[in-house]
């Protein structure tokens, strides 16, 4: 496990140290004693599994870190310290795994890691991506096409984002579930943001248009369709027979 604590006073650093041992000596975490130290860290492989992120920092907000590292590592559980409850509905809102009143105990941790497992069971599936020198883990879920680009791939997400990845397509498409449908010879969507299927035009959510191979629309189209059955059959409970 990668467990990551930031914290300007080294003293909380050595006293958490302690606290983590007590619970497992075979743990250790690195140490940041600043927010920009931490989201360096953090866009090194494999990300963090944990941080345990201090609210109150110099001419820091561990609000406004926390949200940074959420786009750099989604997969990251945080959990805020702080010896004030002011910013917890903040801190929640953010999806925190925890919000620990310093000293952290051992007993705080443990419950922590606990909210991490129980948070891991409902799965993701999720891939990490090369850009640049940086890697970028995205849940699948999240992306809504990949489209070839000579020898990179870009990677289309929900919120607007595009990754350029220096991968070949055939290697970038083995990585992909049974959500994504191929539809050209360099284009791959995933069928969740589809927003309508025609005979040459694959209308994405937001109005974005794909074209599709003509001599396989028809085989396209009949996999969308099975697609789409499937889902609505799993929400409706519907069995066959």
């Amino acid at each position: 496990m990668r467990i990551a604590v930031c914290d300007d006073d080294l003293q909380e650093q050595k006293q958490f140290e302690e606290a983590l041992k007590c619970l497992d000596t075979a743990q250790r975490a690195e140490k940041f004693n600043n927010g920009a130290s931490l989201l360096t860290a953090a866009k090194k492989y494999p990300p963090f599994d944990i941080v345990f992120l201090d609210i109150y920092m110099p001419n820091e907000n561990g609000i406004d870190i926390a949200k940074e590292l959420q786009a750099v590592s989604p997969e990251t559980g945080i959990v805020f310290v702080t010896a004030s409850r002011d910013h917890a509905v903040d801190a929640f809102s953010l999806y925190a795994l925890h919000y620990l009143v310093k000293p952290v105990t051992p007993e705080g941790i443990a419950e922590a890691f606990r909210r991490l497992a129980e948070l891991r069971s409902e799965y993701r599936e999720r891939i990490t991506l090369t850009v640049g020198s940086e890697r970028h883990a995205v849940f699948l879920d999240q992306i809504c096409f990949l489209e070839n680009d000579n020898h990179a791939v870009n990677v289309q997400l929900a919120d607007g984002q595009k990754l350029k990845v220096w991968m070949s397509f055939s290697e970038l498409e083995k990585k992909m579930n049974g959500n994504f449908l191929k539809i050209n010879r360099g284009i791959i969507v995933n069928m969740d943001y589809i927003a309508q299927m025609g005979a040459n035009t694959c209308i994405l959510q937001g109005s974005r248009k794909l074209p599709i191979a003509i001599r396989h629309s028809a085989a396209i189209r009949a996999a969308y369709d099975n697609y789409v059955f499937d889902r609505l059959s799993k929400r409706r409970g519907f069995k066959e027979g």
